[in-house]
Order: C-alpha cells, then structure tokens, then sequence
C-alpha cells in the first residue's frame, strides 16, 4: 500500500489556520472526525486526513479559499460527495480540502434549450428530481449519487452512455476559478462554436487539478415517451459479449446494456432479494416512441438468441425496471458482501468494442487463478467493464496480487487500443499507466498545461500527472 507520508508534505501551520478561521468562521473545521470524513473516499487507500476542511457556500469563498492557500503555499483539493474510486480527493500532500457540497443549488433551467445550469454541489437524483415537472432528465448515471461537479471533474459516465454520451459530450459550460483566484466562464451555452480553444474539455476531467469547478451547464432530453427493460441469460460469457457486439454493429439504439458476470448476478440476488439467474446475463433497456421500442427490443432478442441467449424477460412495470436497475446500482455494495470485512479494489478499463471480448474473458482468466473473490460488471455497450476485488484487509500479498492482476488488465486494454479507465478517471491510482497510453510526448504537454494554469501547484497535487 502506498505511503502518502513519504510525499513532499505542505502543511496547514497555525498562523495561517488562524487566517482561514477568521475568515470563513463556523464553514472551516479542524475537527478530526470532519477531516477523517474527508480524507476517505472509495479507493483502497488508508484515510489520509487534511490539515483543515472549508465548507463553500457561494463563489466568492471559492475564491478566498484559492487566494489563501496561495498566499500560504497549501494544497486545496475539493471534495463533492467522496466517491470517488482511485483516490481522487485524498489529500495526499497534506493541505486544505474543499468541500463543494453546500453549493447544491439550481441556477437556470432553459428547458427550450435543453440545458440546466447547477452549482457543483447538486447531486445526480437531486437534479432529476426538480427538472421532472419539464419533462426533461440528466442521463449520465454513474450509479452513485453523485455530485454534478464531480462527474465533470472526473468526466464520468454510467449505464447511460452507450445512447446518451458521457460528461464529456454533455458538459456545454463551466464556470471555474483560477490558481489566480479568477472566475472563468469556458463557453457560452450556444449549441456549438468555433471561437478560441476548448476550454470546457481542458477542464472536463482535469480532477481538479487545474481549477475549482463552481457553475456546471449540462445538456438535458426529453423523458422518453416509452421504455422497456428486459434480462436475458447466457451460458457463457463470450456468448453474452458477442451478443452486444452484434448488437451495436447492427444499429440497434440500445439506451442500456449491462454486463453481469456469475459471481455478480449472484451477490446482487443476496444483497437485493433477487432471483436472477445465476449464469452471465445482460440488462437492457430501450428508449422511445412505443413502436420504437418494440422494434428494437425485437431485433436485439433475435441476436441474443442466435448467441444462445436464454429467457429474454421484460420488466416493463415501472417497478419492475425500477427494482431491477436499483439492484445493478448497488452491485458495488453486493460485492462488498462477497467477503465480509474485505478491502474493495475497484478498476475499469474501456477498449474497441471489437475486442469486448477477448479482453474480459483473458481478464477472468487471470483473476480465476487468484486466491480472492472477484465480480466483473460492464457498460459494454461502449466497451467498458470493471473488476471488484475483495481482498483480505491484512494481507499485503493479496494485495500485491491485485496490483499484479490491475496492471495486467490495463496493459492488455492499452494494447488492444483501449484506456487504462473509462469513467472512474486517473486520480493516484491509474497515474503510472498514462505513459503507456499516451508517451512520453504527450504526458510532457499535459504537465506544461498544468504547470502553465497552476504554477504553485495547490490544486489537488500529485494526481494525473506529476509535477516534475
């Protein structure tokens, strides 16, 4: 496990812990239930508390957060609702962290221009929630509830993706403060533009490293008119990947497509009073006008079935889809009970649909010979799956192990012209592995960049790229 007090520390001394109390009053914490709270997320890293916390509750003290840690040499990483998979927010060179969640409120909703503009703050169902009465809704579902400003800063994605995109796509505007303690407006909210650079995807995904997010406009649809969800078991895994491969390269518009391995669709039965059966099995969901749906879900039941697809089942039932996709949603927190007690370590990698297969049947391959329990889930509809590993919390070999089995996937994804992550971002985690991706050229340009916008490097320091 790696030992974040062997890193350049900057810590809070008590002149300037002094100065941000004054400041900031009742919304600055030196509590050490406050600071273990926030220096826990979860990644498999030990907590790794901050000096101090700052509750933002508009901009403006944002921006003082920014211009004190300046002026006092400190790292100020924020901090949205804490789920983060690769150690995103852990503090790792000691400092302040900013916690966002209190900037939670809608600022705009332009329901003719299919956006709505949040503070960072606002969750994923929160947002869902008030625009419902428009007949609109946000379609990036990571599974977690999480914050609007974190998904942009890790460029998030979910169930969703394979009709609706990811954050990337569905990001048109930020609003973010500079390591200068500006307040920088990327773009306006015009359905394209051609004017200057594309600063709204230099900061979609940045982890906070370049900036602090503080106003997200995202692009909202229109409710479906109807939906339909169906489960459909396999004997094997190849057989179930095929099927989506076949799938998508018939044009099927397929708004979800889940991946579920054995060990997965067993551990959600336990965990959420299923009774699935327990084979490799894909969840689907389809989106549109009534004929619409029934066409598509037709076409994708023939393909299921010439793979050997097995008990192609509707929940058409709000209920039914409701309960199924609750279940999928927490498939996570059903792996937990895999191995009570256990330690979690979480991965994903992402590759060309065409190799889907290949690379998740090599990958349980690798993970059968270990000695854990593991469960492989997927958005494979883009190509995107993830591993859960459920590791003795003791044990330094099993975690060696994992380690071993985590570089084995991301190599072979990055051979197989895939990344090291699809959603859950690069956080410390994934760091030693952009190199391979990208080389060294590239990985040179991202560090001018951060470098450039972030010359004292306060912001979120020692994630995505290093410093030297």
């Amino acid at each position: 496990m790696q030992m974040f007090s062997q890193r350049p520390q900057r810590r809070l001394n008590a002149q300037a812990a002094t100065e941000f109390a004054a400041a900031f009053g009742d919304c600055f914490s030196t509590n050490a239930a406050v600071r273990e709270q926030h220096g826990t997320d979860e990644s498999p890293y030990p907590v790794c508390m901050p000096d101090a916390v700052v509750f933002a509750e508009c901009t403006e003290d944002v921006v003082r957060a920014v211009r004190l840690c300046q002026r006092w040499d400190v790292p100020l990483v924020p901090f949205g609702v804490g789920s983060s998979m690769e150690g995103h927010i852990l503090p790792i060179e000691g400092g302040v962290t900013l916690d966002l969640s209190r900037m939670n409120r809608i600022v705009a909703v332009n329901a003719e221009d299919f956006t709505v503009t949040v503070q960072p703050g606002v969750r994923r169902q929160q947002l869902n929630e008030e625009i419902r009465h428009t007949g609109l809704f946000f379609p990036i579902d990571p599974g977690a509830d999480a914050s609007i400003g974190g998904m942009a800063s890790t460029r998030a994605s979910g169930t969703n993706a394979v009709r609706y995109g990811t954050m990337r796509e569905n990001v048109v505007s930020l609003k973010v403060v500079t390591a200068e303690g500006h307040v920088v407006r990327t773009s306006s909210r015009a359905r394209k533009s051609s004017a200057g650079y594309d600063l709204t995807r230099l900061f979609v995904g940045s982890e906070g490293t370049l900036g602090i997010i503080v106003e997200v406009t995202v692009r909202v649809y229109p409710l479906p008119e109807a939906l339909s969800a169906a489960v459909c078991n396999f004997s094997s895994l190849h057989d179930a990947v095929t099927s989506v491969i076949e799938i998508m390269q018939a044009g099927v518009p397929v708004a979800r497509v889940e991946f579920m391995d054995d060990r997965a669709v067993r551990a959600v039965n336990r965990y959420s009073q299923m009774a699935l059966r327990e084979t490799p099995l894909l969840l689907f969901e389809f989106h549109g006008s009534p004929s619409a749906v029934a066409e598509h879900a037709q076409l994708a039941q023939e393909i299921t079935r010439g793979n050997g697809g097995m008990d192609f089942e509707w929940a058409e039932k709000p209920e039914e889809r409701t309960r199924l996709w609750t279940a999928r949603h927490k498939g996570y927190f059903a792996g937990l009970q895999m191995r009570p007690g256990a330690r979690s370590v979480s991965t994903d990698v992402c590759v060309p649909i065409s190799r889907l297969a290949d690379c998740v049947e090599e990958t349980v391959a690798d993970l059968e010979a270990m000695p854990f329990p593991f469960k492989v889930v997927g958005h494979v509809g883009d190509g995107n799956f993830h591993v859960q590993m459920l590791l003795d919390a003791n044990s330094h070999s099993e975690w060696e192990q994992s380690e071993a089995v985590n570089r084995q996937l991301v190599l072979r994804a990055i051979r197989m012209d895939g990344t090291c992550t699809g959603e859950h971002g690069v956080g410390i985690h994934k760091m030693e592995f952009l190199k391979e991706e990208h080389g060294e050229e590239a990985l040179a340009l991202m560090r001018k960049i951060k470098h450039a916008l972030d010359p004292g490097n306060i912001f979120n320091p020692g994630k995505i790229v290093s410093w030297d």
